[in-house]
């Protein structure tokens, strides 16, 4: 087991990465206030993984109340959200009750706010099952649900008390949803990394083939990277926002074709080639590292374009983005790989003229 800690003074808290954790009991239980927990997890993962957590919970003397939602990210909603709020209040939950998320980075993101919210915050751990989830949206703190004009527009942020990423569930991962969390491993490269970008180049097969040192290594950096964001700058004032390269444009594209038509990182992966590309047009990035993004991203199964919406609509839902500042979208470009930078002021006929070039025909 390896484990990186998150610094947020008296709010830190590990992030333990390696296989059979789900069976560690003594993990969660030494993370959470009182032996009494509420697993938030989805009818897919519930057969797969729910008792491989709750059992030995349970043995080890924790109550567990089991809370199973529907999945998918068009379920990310206020009906969800309440029909896990009623739950806590029909089992008599309270403020010492730990919230537990068992699954991707929707479950998590609910339970998330779930944990946030109910009687005005409890307890909140995470425990993710898609390479996604362990790579970036279990990690700090963002919480959210969606609404039908944008992405995880209602939220807070609310840090885990824990986060345990057992590799062994990636085993039941679909190969698409694995595919889409290479996306966010990308990202961590090109915005922080050139060495884990040049890594993932040479690499990137044995990811799709779930090579388990691969994997390891991917997760590991991917938390690294984003843990040291996050102390830094854990409300997203500053710095963080770099986390969200390609999102501007991913959000758009899932809130475009309806929530969970793509998959997250199948609209980041899109959404960043948009942003190299925009980044190359502005003169901050050379077009060879551009052109090695995409590559990357087409090596790794995973859309290069976007999906034909009217740029008019692009650039609507766009302008909803949470980055934006005083009516102005601020994008998240490369200077190089391994290096991104905020930009606020992005002339409008580069971004038609990238979302014209970015979007298939």
């Amino acid at each position: 087991m390896q484990t990186v800690r998150v610094a947020l003074a008296e709010r830190s808290y590990p992030i333990h990465i390696g296989c059979g954790l789900l069976a560690r009991a003594d993990l969660v239980a030494g993370a959470i206030p009182e032996p009494r927990v509420a697993i938030v997890t989805n009818h897919t993962i519930a057969p797969l993984l729910l008792e491989r957590l709750a059992g030995p919970l349970e043995a080890a003397g924790v109550a567990c109340v089991r809370i199973v939602v529907p999945d998918g990210e068009d379920h990310k909603d206020w009906a969800t959200l309440d029909r896990v709020i009623g739950e806590l209040l029909a089992h008599r939950c309270d403020r010492r009750t730990a919230i537990v998320a068992l699954g991707g980075g929707v479950v998590g993101d609910l339970a998330g706010f779930a944990a946030a919210t109910y009687q005005r915050g409890v307890p909140f751990v995470q425990v993710p099952t898609t390479l996604l989830a362990q790579v970036d949206s279990s990690v700090g703190g963002k919480t959210a649900i969606n609404h039908a004009r944008g992405k995880n527009m209602v939220g807070a942020f609310h840090q885990p008390r824990l986060v345990l990423a057992d590799m062994d569930s990636l085993a039941t991962l679909p190969e698409r949803e694995l595919r889409a969390g290479v996306a966010e491993v990308i990202k961590h490269g090109a915005i922080r990394d050139a060495a884990l970008f040049a890594w993932l180049e040479a690499n990137v097969e044995r990811l799709v083939a779930r090579d388990p040192d691969a994997l390891a290594h991917a997760v590991q950096r991917s938390v690294e990277i984003k843990a040291e964001v996050v102390a830094r700058d854990e409300r997203e004032t500053g710095e963080r926002a770099l986390l969200n390269f390609g999102h501007t444009f991913g959000h758009a594209i899932e809130t475009g074709l309806g929530h969970g038509t793509w998959l997250h990182g199948e609209a980041v992966a899109a959404g960043m080639v948009m942003a190299a590309g925009l980044s190359a047009r502005l003169g901050l990035l050379d077009q060879p590292s551009a052109d090695r993004l995409r590559r990357l991203i087409e090596r790794a199964g995973l859309p290069v374009a976007g999906p034909p919406l009217s740029t008019q609509r692009y650039l609507e839902l766009m302008a909803v983005d949470k980055k934006a500042r005083g009516g102005r979208v601020r994008f998240i470009l490369l200077e190089r790989l391994g290096a991104a930078v905020i930009r606020g002021d992005v002339a409008p006929d580069a971004v038609r003229a990238t979302l014209e070039a970015g979007v298939t025909a």
